[in-house]
């Protein structure tokens, strides 16, 4: 199963691309995975652009067209956005010098080519627009096996965890200082015992000091 996997009944070329991140992700070739969703959003936006294209080449010029082309929609300007950051991204880890294993970058390039392949169905394909309420699933990234619970059900267990962890360290707390002040107040009486003895030990020497001189 993929996260994109809506995407292939919209556009088979585009899913096959991407679904090939997504296996580079799970296999831990982040860069690679990068790269790949670089070249996924290159064709997305050659796709969008069709019959208007004319002297542009490289994905830089074609994005150029693109930003000219496009409304002042949010959901427009966030399409553009998100093609600019995985031309960044891809061309960063395509002319790095060093590898990097960079698997947070990689994640959320996937993330951001999600977010065009629904724009580019929804908004360019005119495809059915419940595909707007899907959300990417990480447990299915890396396990290829969808979650069963959404990402609001998560986000409440987490909250839940939280709490329970939030209250057990304060009842942990509690009791540590509980068992602290047990522990200063037998202290506490302990010297106390301690300075009474001492006390009476003195008054007894001094007395039978006292009767030996009488004596």
């Amino acid at each position: 199963m993929s996260n994109f996997s809506f995407l292939k009944s919209i556009d088979n070329d585009l899913y096959d691309i991407i679904s090939e991140a997504e296996k580079l992700y799970r296999d831990e070739y982040f860069e690679q995975c990068i790269t790949q969703t670089r070249r996924f959003g290159e064709n997305t936006c050659k796709k969008v652009l069709g019959n208007s294209l004319t002297s542009e080449k490289t994905f830089d010029e074609m994005l150029a067209t693109l930003k000219d082309k496009v409304s002042t929609a949010v959901q427009e300007k966030e399409f553009v956005d998100d093609l600019y950051f995985l031309k960044k991204e891809g061309n960063q880890s395509v002319h790095s010098s060093s590898v990097k294993k960079n698997g947070m970058v990689a994640l959320e390039c996937l993330q951001r080519a999600f977010e065009v392949a629904i724009n580019y169905g929804v908004y360019y394909k005119k495809s059915d627009s419940k595909i707007l309420n899907l959300e990417f699933d990480i447990d299915l990234l890396i396990t290829g096996k969808k979650s069963k619970q959404s990402l609001a059900e998560k986000y409440v267990k987490e909250k839940k965890k939280t709490k329970i962890e939030k209250k057990t360290k304060k009842i942990s707390l509690t009791k540590d200082k509980k068992t602290f002040a047990k522990k200063e107040k037998k202290k506490d009486l302990f010297w106390c015992f301690w300075f009474f003895t001492l006390i009476i030990s003195f008054i007894l020497c001094f007395t039978i000091f006292l009767l030996s001189f009488v004596s």
